[in-house]
């Protein structure tokens, strides 16, 4: 029956509903079998010719919450992401958390010279004699693409920093990279353009090894907007006090004080945190 449901992704392509895919996902999320065979069976005798995506995710999500929150805050990864809007600076700290995790100094926000004119770089990250120089685009809407304009002009900024830099003592023998990353995908184009002009791309499943969604899972770089127990205001309040990662409140719980919550409900979210953090 699944193979034969159409359903609607959020660029609007109709494509054939997979038992397979969803179950695959739900144990890439830790699910156990018997919760994976429940939501799966409930998905496939709930589901209707073009139903959009979105309501899928929101029925499996309700069906995990119930029975398992770490694998619910696993599987709201995307959507996490993108609950750190509306503005990109939650985004840009966040991605510059996913370099620092992989052993990089970073500096984030930074405003910096160039050969012609200057730039404001959202991250900068520093490991021996590379620096890499990256561009944070973040959209509000799963069906927003990065487009090829956005690769030119990060390509022409770069090469206009890097021209500057090199002409720098203190920048002597370094290589430089230019990055652009997106919580959602890039067009055909834009990657095209990305990998002809030697410009690094990363996204959400681009590329296919060590893309957005890999990093996040593999180094537990669960932004605290992935907590089920927490409303929406209180993850504001947390992103405006700079708190962006659910591993700053593994390491200090005191951070949570300024939600005012109650003993049991705080006792819960840390025990989120920390099975967020086991796997």
């Amino acid at each position: 029956m699944g193979n034969r449901i159409l359903i609607q992704k959020a660029s609007g392509e109709l494509v054939p509903f997979s038992a397979e895919k969803l179950a695959t996902s739900l144990t890439r999320v830790g699910a156990s079998d018997d919760l994976i065979q429940l939501v799966v069976d409930d998905i496939v005798s709930w589901l209707t010719e073009g139903v959009h995506t979105r309501k899928i995710y929101a029925r499996a999500f309700s069906l995990l919450r119930k029975y398992k929150r770490s694998a619910a805050a696993r599987y709201s990864l995307k959507n996490a992401i993108m609950d750190l809007g509306p503005s990109g600076y939650p985004f840009e700290h966040f991605i510059g958390a996913v370099f620092k995790a992989q052993g990089f100094n970073v500096e984030v926000g930074q405003e910096v010279e160039g050969m012609c004119v200057k730039h404001e770089v959202d991250v900068i990250a520093t490991n021996h004699h590379h620096q890499h120089l990256v561009e944070c685009k973040f959209y509000n809407s799963p069906g927003k693409y990065a487009s090829v304009q956005v690769p030119l002009y990060i390509r022409s900024r770069v090469n206009d920093i890097v021209m500057k830099r090199q002409s720098q003592p203190q920048y002597d023998g370094f290589e430089f990279h230019g990055w652009v990353v997106t919580n959602t995908r890039f067009t055909a184009d834009a990657l095209a353009f990305g990998q002809c002009s030697g410009l690094n791309l990363l996204s959400w499943d681009y590329p296919d090894n060590n893309n957005l969604k890999q990093i996040v899972e593999e180094k537990h770089l669960f932004p605290i907007t992935a907590l089920t127990l927490l409303t929406k205001g209180e993850k504001q309040k947390l992103l405006s006090d700079g708190i962006i990662l659910c591993q700053h409140l593994a390491d200090d719980p005191d951070l949570l004080d300024a939600l005012q919550l109650s003993l049991p409900k705080k006792r819960k979210v840390m025990m989120e945190v920390k099975d967020l953090g086991n796997r």
